[in-house]
C-alpha cells in the first residue's frame, strides 16, 4: 500500500511538471517585430520621422524586394543546365546486345553575355534599393504631415479653451449691467451665445483630436486607438541651407538614383544584344559501349549559328533606343527636381516670414485690445458688440497663427522631401 501511495505521488508529479511544460511552450508571446514601441513624452517631429521609418510595412516590402532582386545577378549570370543524355544508339531484332551512349551536354556562350546580364541586374538592385529610400521619404513626410495636423488640432482645442474663458468673462460683465439696469438683456443672451458657440465647437475638437490620433498611429504603424502623449513644439529656425548645398543634396534624391540605374541597366542590355551576335559552344561528351568496337568515349564540340541578322539588329536598336530614353528620363528628371527643390525653398521661407511677423506684430496688439474693450464695456463706455468683435479678433489672430505653423512645419517637410534628406535640415 505504501508503495502504491508513492507510485500515485509520483505520477502526480509528473502530470504536473508535464502540464507545466505544455504551459510554458504554448504560452502567446509577442511576434518579433510587432511590438508596441514606447513613444517619447515630449514626442517630437524627429522621433515621428524615426519611428516611422523603422516601423512602416511598406519599407519593410520594399526592403525585401531587394533583397529578392539581390538574388537575381547570380541567377542570370549562370551557365545554363547541363543535359545527360542516356541513348541506346542500336537495338538488333535478335536482341543479341545493343550500342548504348551518355552523354552529358553543356552550352557555353562565346561572349560576355553572362557578364552583362549580371550588369544589368545589379543596376536593377541599385534601382530597387532607391525605390526604398524614396519610400522611405513618402513615409516621412506622411507621418511628420499627421503629426503637424495633430498638433493643430490640440493647439486648437487650447484656443477655444482660451476663448471660452474671454466669453464667460464678457457674459459676467454683461450680468453685471444688466443687474444695474445699465444694460438690456439681450447683451446677456448675445454673450450666452458666444459661449454656446465655443463649446459646441470644442465638443466637435474632440472628436477631431481623436481622428488626428488615430491618424498619427496609423503612419508610425500603431494601433490607431493608442494613446499619443504630449507633442514637443518644433522651432523652424535654422537658417536656411545654400543653393549650392541644395544641389549637391539633390544628387542623392532616390528618384535620380533609379535613373542613373537604368541608364546602367541600358547600357546593359545593349550589349547583351550585341553579344547575340556571337555563336553559342555546345560541348558533349560520355562513355558508350557497341557491339563491334566494344567500350569507348564519345566527345562532340558544336556552335550556335546566328544567322537571323535582321532580329538581332532589331534587338540592338531597341536596346538602345530604352537607353536613350533613359537618359532623356534622367535629364528631365534632374531639372523637375531642382525646381521642385527651388519652390520648396521659397514655400519655406514665406511661410517663416508669415509665422514670424504674426508672432511679433499681428498678435500682441490683438491681445492688447481684449482688456480695453472688457474694461469700457464694464463702465458703460463701449457697446457689447465692441468687447465680441475684439474677442473674435484675438481669435482670428490666433487661428492664423496655428494655421502658419502648420504651414511652416509642412513647408520644411516637403523642402526635406524635396531635398531627399531630412538631416540637411535640423528642425
Amino acid at each position: 500500500m505504501t508503495h502504491a501511495v508513492i507510485d500515485m505521488t509520483r505520477l502526480a508529479g509528473l502530470r504536473f511538471v508535464l502540464l507545466l511544460t505544455v504551459w510554458a511552450t504554448t504560452w502567446p508571446t509577442p511576434a518579433v517585430g510587432q511590438t508596441t514601441p514606447v513613444l517619447p513624452s515630449p514626442l517630437g517631429l524627429d522621433d515621428v520621422i524615426r519611428v516611422a521609418s523603422e516601423r512602416r510595412d511598406e519599407i519593410q516590402a520594399a526592403r525585401a524586394r531587394t533583397r529578392a532582386s539581390e538574388a537575381r545577378p547570380t541567377i542570370v549570370s549562370a551557365l545554363a543546365d547541363p543535359m545527360i543524355s542516356p541513348s541506346l544508339d542500336h537495338l538488333p531484332f535478335m536482341l543479341g546486345g545493343a550500342d548504348v551512349s551518355v552523354t552529358i551536354e553543356q552550352q557555353i556562350p562565346l561572349s560576355g553575355i553572362r557578364r552583362h546580364r549580371r550588369t544589368s541586374a545589379l543596376a536593377d538592385v541599385d534601382r530597387l534599393r532607391a525605390e526604398t529610400n524614396r519610400a522611405t521619404l513618402d513615409v516621412s513626410i506622411q507621418a511628420a504631415s499627421a503629426f503637424l495636423m495633430l498638433q493643430e488640432r490640440r493647439r486648437t482645442a487650447a484656443l477655444v479653451a482660451e476663448q471660452i474663458g474671454f466669453a464667460r468673462d464678457v457674459v459676467t460683465a454683461a450680468n453685471a449691467r444688466y443687474a444695474s439696469g445699465t444694460a438690456p438683456q439681450s447683451d446677456v443672451l448675445r454673450a450666452e451665445v458666444e459661449v454656446a458657440r465655443l463649446d459646441v465647437f470644442a465638443r466637435a475638437l474632440v472628436s477631431e483630436a481623436r481622428g488626428a490620433e488615430a491618424m498619427l498611429n496609423t503612419s508610425l504603424a500603431l494601433d490607431a486607438d493608442l494613446a499619443v502623449p504630449a507633442l514637443a513644439s518644433p522651432a523652424f529656425t535654422a537658417p536656411l541651407p545654400a543653393w549650392s548645398a541644395i544641389k549637391t543634396a539633390l544628387t542623392s534624391r532616390p528618384e535620380l538614383a533609379a535613373g542613373r540605374a537604368d541608364i546602367v541597366r541600358a547600357e546593359a542590355d545593349v550589349q547583351v544584344m550585341r553579344d547575340m551576335f556571337r555563336p553559342m559552344a555546345t560541348i558533349r561528351t560520355g562513355p558508350a559501349y557497341t557491339m563491334a568496337e566494344g567500350k569507348g568515349w564519345m566527345a562532340m564540340v558544336g556552335l550556335s549559328l546566328p544567322i537571323w541578322r535582321g532580329k538581332l539588329r532589331a534587338g540592338v536598336a531597341e536596346a538602345q533606343a530604352m537607353h536613350a530614353m533613359s537618359e532623356a528620363d534622367l535629364r528631365a528628371m534632374t531639372r523637375m527636381i531642382e525646381g521642385d527643390a527651388a519652390v520648396a525653398v521659397n514655400q519655406l521661407q514665406a511661410a517663416r516670414d508669415r509665422q514670424a511677423a504674426l508672432t511679433s506684430n499681428v498678435l500682441p496688439r490683438a491681445r492688447m485690445v481684449i482688456e480695453p474693450a472688457v474694461a469700457g464695456y464694464a463702465s458703460g463706455q463701449l457697446p457689447l458688440v465692441s468687447v465680441i468683435e475684439a474677442v473674435q479678433a484675438l481669435w482670428s489672430v490666433q487661428s492664423d497663427l496655428i494655421a502658419a505653423d502648420t504651414e511652416l512645419g509642412l513647408a520644411w517637410a516637403r523642402l526635406g522631401r524635396a531635398i531627399g534628406s531630412y538631416e540637411v535640415l535640423a528642425p
